[in-house]
This record gives structure tokens, sequence and C-alpha cells, in this order.
């Protein structure tokens, strides 16, 4: 393959140049510039596989996100044995029906906080109204009457 870039892994005077120069400034600098003249045209086929296994490692967790079951969840893998295939469909459906009604007392234990919060908020702001009326001021110092 040919290039003209000035500075590429390869041994041109422009990195030649580089190294030296790494080496006087700062040892490990030089070394890597060396690593790079020595090992740069396999960092690119590097690059790419490593790009690819981590593509791959990502695309198999993305099944266990919201909303998508993975195939073991699913009963989509038969074993070969039809007994347990049946009986291992029937307790998954029985499971994902105990999930269904744990999300609803979910929903319904989260509607009975909001709305004790609520109540709670509204007895201390009934609290307040009747105390400022009772103390007969307008309101605390230095803010004006509404």
């Amino acid at each position: 393959m040919h290039q003209n870039a000035l500075i590429r892994p390869d041994w041109t005077p422009a990195t030649i140049a580089l190294m030296v120069l790494g080496f006087v400034v700062f040892w490990p600098l030089g070394l890597a510039v060396l690593a790079y003249i020595l090992f740069g045209e396999r960092l690119k086929s590097f690059k790419r596989e490593a790009n690819n296994v981590m593509d791959s490692t990502f695309a198999s967790f993305r099944g266990f996100g919201r909303g998508r079951r993975p195939s073991w969840r699913t009963g989509s893998a038969d074993t070969g044995n039809v007994a347990f295939d049946d009986w291992r469909q029937a307790e998954l459906q029985r499971l994902d029906e105990e999930r269904r009604k744990l999300d609803e007392m979910r929903e319904e234990f989260d509607a009975y906080v909001r709305e004790l919060r609520r109540a709670k908020d509204q007895d201390e702001f009934d609290r307040f109204m009747r105390e400022r009326r009772t103390s007969g001021t307008d309101g605390p110092a230095g803010y004006p009457a509404v």
C-alpha cells in the first residue's frame, strides 16, 4: 500500500526524527513512536477487531433491555423433550402472570402513597392557614399581606 502522509507507520525521515526527538525529550515518548513505526499497520486491524468484539458483546446485552425478553425467558429454545418444554412454557406463563399482578400492586401502592402525601401536604397547609388566621398577622415578617 502506498501512502503519501508525512507521519505514517513506516521508516520515513519524519518518523525517525520524531522517534529520536521523543527519546531525547522523554524516553517513553520515543518508545511509543518506535512502537507506532513497527506495529502501526497492525493497529488498524487491531482497532477494527476490538470494535467488532465490543459491538458483538454489547449487542448481546441489548436483548436484556426494556420490553424485550431474552430467548431463555420466552421459551423459544426447545430442548427436544416435549413434556419438559410444555411444563417450562406453563411455568413461564405463570411467572409472567405473577409479574403482571406484582406490577399492578406496585402501581396501586404508588397511587396510595401519592394520595397519602397529598393529604399530608393539604393537612399541613390547612394547619398553617388556621394558625395564620388565629395569630392575627398577615404573614411572616418582611412579607406583604396577600
